[in-house]
């Protein structure tokens, strides 16, 4: 696999809001207070700006999301990107999957995502199969995931704690894939 095929496949994409979003310098108080959970300090994507159009929901969202993907401990945070990989080209959010993508490379290098976006599914290593199996089965609807994805991510040297950790950085993204479709499109 080389280098070009993730450097052709991880160009970032762009998220375009169907609503104007809040702009930040006509951003009231409490949504200036809402965008503090951001976890960039570089920029407010426009994501961030229409979600915070209703700033107490947006706040609930971005903690959870902080929680579950920036934690401490746990599961590795590039099986955690891998995971919400998955998700996303399960539900097809082309701009998540980007992002995830990009982050996973970033994180633990380029192989695992060129091989997926080239659909090489076979030089993907032991624990990054299981994981994108998992990934899958647990978001498609309805899910297939079962015991045997379970061993698998046993086999591939995951306790229960980690797998937890799993479990929620792929629910978050089949919630959050869903959520940014009608809001939006990628390009």
């Amino acid at each position: 696999m080389s280098d070009y095929i993730a450097r052709v496949k991880l160009k970032p994409l762009s998220w375009t809001p169907y609503l104007p979003p809040v702009e930040v310098a006509e951003a009231t108080p409490r949504q200036l207070e809402a965008m503090k959970v951001t976890p960039s300090a570089k920029k407010v994507s426009p994501y961030v700006r229409t979600l915070v159009h209703d700033p107490d929901s947006y706040v609930a969202r971005t903690e959870l999301f902080n929680a579950i993907m920036y934690a401490e401990g746990g599961l590795p945070r590039e099986d955690r990107e891998l995971g919400a990989l998955g998700a996303s080209l399960v539900n097809g959010c082309k701009y998540c999957a980007n992002v995830h993508a990009r982050q996973h490379a970033k994180l633990a290098g380029p192989e695992t995502t060129s091989a997926l976006f080239a659909e090489r599914r076979d030089a993907l290593n032991p624990r990054d199969t299981a994981i994108m199996d998992f990934a899958e089965a647990l978001t498609a609807t309805p899910p297939r995931a079962d015991q045997s994805h379970i061993k698998a991510l046993r086999s591939a040297g995951m306790d229960d704690a980690e797998i937890q950790d799993l479990i929620h950085s792929i629910a978050i993204f089949g919630w959050a894939n869903r959520l940014m479709h009608p809001l939006g499109h990628s390009s």
